[in-house]
C-alpha cells in the first residue's frame, strides 16, 4: 500500500505548495519585514534584535480516530506539538498560542475535552494559550477540525538556518512516541483493509485506538536547553509528514546518511507487515521512530546526545553528513534525492 493510493499524493501536494508560494509577491518593510524566504519549518519576521517566529498546523485525520474512540482529551497536545516542534527548528522559544476549531454544530463537551489537551500541550511548551476562534460551519465541516498557530521568538544572531551544515557533521535522532500526527490517512486505510477495529488489541494489552492516539512528543524544553547550552548546533529538523524528506529542507547541498537509524516504534512494524508497505514508502510517509533530528559538528555530538537524552531517553547518533545530495538509510536500501517543499 502507498500514501498516494490511500488518497494523499505528497508530490502533488508539494507542487500545489510551490504554486501557492509563487503567488506571494508583497513584502512588508521595516518592523515586521520577512527574514529569509518563504519556507523552512517556520516563518520569521524582523523585530529589532529579535525575530518573531510563526508556525501554523493542524491535527489531521488523527481526529477521526479520536471521534471513533470518543476520546478527545489528548489531540490538543498534537495540535500544539505540530506547531511548536516546527518553531524550535529555527531555535525559537514558543511564548503564545491560538487555536482554531471548526465544527458542524456547537458541542460544549467536545470543546472542553479538546481544551484539556491544548492546555497540557501549552504547559509542556511553557507558553500561554491566549485566544482562538470557534467557527460553526455546517455546510462545510462534517464533524470538526482543530488547528492552531504558535508565536515564538529568537535573537537574530542565534537563528538556526541549516546553512552551516557540512560534511562531517553528526545526525542525532530523538525518539518519537509513535506515529505523532502524520500519515494517518495511510495508517487508517491499512487497518481498515485488514479488518481491524480500534478496540482490537494489537500487542501486549493495548487497544489499537489507544496506540494510534498516543500524543505527539513535544521537544521544546530539550531543544531550548541545547541551544542555550553554548554547544554549536547547525540544524534541527522536525520529522513530520514526508518523513526523511524533511531533513534536506535545512540544506540541500549535502547528503544525509542514516547508517544507525532509531528502531521504529512497534506500530510501524505492524502497519508495514499488514499493508505490505515498502521501506521506501514508510520512510517518506512516517517518522519511523525519529521525531526530531538535530545536526551538530562532531566535536559537540557527545555532549549534545548526553543533554538531549536527559529529556528524551534513547536519543543517540543516527548518522552523518557527507558530500553529495539526498538522504539515505543504506542498510534498508532507502534513498531520496529531493526534499519536502519548503512551504
Amino acid at each position: 500500500m502507498t500514501y498516494a493510493g490511500a488518497g494523499v499524493d505528497i508530490k502533488a501536494k508539494d507542487e500545489a505548495a510551490k504554486a501557492m508560494a509563487k503567488a506571494f509577491a508583497f513584502r512588508r518593510t521595516g518592523l515586521g519585514a520577512p527574514l529569509g524566504g518563504v519556507g523552512h519549518f517556520a516563518g520569521m519576521v524582523e523585530f529589532g534584535e529579535y525575530a518573531l517566529v510563526l508556525a501554523t498546523d493542524g491535527v489531521g485525520t488523527k481526529l477521526e480516530i479520536a471521534t471513533a474512540m470518543r476520546k478527545w482529551d489528548t489531540v490538543g497536545i498534537d495540535c500544539v506539538a505540530m506547531n511548536v516542534n516546527d518553531a524550535i527548528c529555527v531555535g525559537a522559544e514558543p511564548i503564545a498560542f491560538v487555536d482554531y476549531l471548526a465544527v458542524d454544530k456547537a458541542d460544549p463537551h467536545l470543546s472542553a475535552e479538546l481544551a484539556k489537551g491544548l492546555d497540557e500541550g501549552c504547559r509542556q511548551s511553557n507558553m500561554t494559550l491566549i485566544g482562538g476562534e470557534t467557527a460553526i460551519l455546517p455546510s462545510i465541516v462534517k464533524g470538526y477540525d482543530l488547528a492552531g498557530t504558535v508565536l515564538a521568538y529568537v535573537r537574530k544572531d542565534r537563528i538556526l538556518t541549516g546553512q552551516k551544515i557540512a560534511p562531517g557533521d553528526v545526525l542525532i535522532g530523538l525518539p518519537a512516541s509513535g506515529i505523532h500526527s502524520n500519515g494517518y490517512t495511510l495508517a487508517r486505510r491499512i487497518f481498515e483493509e485488514a479488518g481491524m477495529g480500534y478496540d482490537q488489541v494489537v500487542y501486549g494489552n493495548e487497544r489499537l485506538g489507544d496506540v494510534l492516539l498516543t500524543p505527539t512528543t513535544i521537544y521544546v524544553r530539550a531543544i531550548l536547553d541545547l541551544v542555550n547550552s553554548g554547544l554549536e548546533v547547525h540544524g534541527v529538523s522536525n520529522i513530520t509528514g514526508s518523513g526523511l524528506l524533511n531533513i534536506p529542507r535545512l540544506n540541500k547541498n549535502v547528503r544525509y546518511v542514516l547508517d544507525n537509524p532509531l528502531e521504529p516504534n512497534r506500530i510501524f512494524q505492524v502497519m508495514q507487515e499488514l499493508g505490505r508497505v515498502t521501506h521506501q514508502e514508510m520512510y517518506k510517509t512516517f517518522n519511523m521512530g525519529m521525531g526530531l533530528c538535530v545536526i551538530v559538528p562532531e566535536s559537540a555530538a557527545e555532549a549534545a546526545v548526553k543533554l538531549l537524552a536527559k529529556h528524551h531517553p534513547g536519543t543517540r547518533v543516527v548518522g552523518r553528513v557527507h558530500e553529495g545530495h539526498g538522504t539515505e538509510v543504506p542498510r534498508l536500501g532507502v534513498r531520496f534525492e529531493g526534499a519536502k517543499a519548503n512551504f
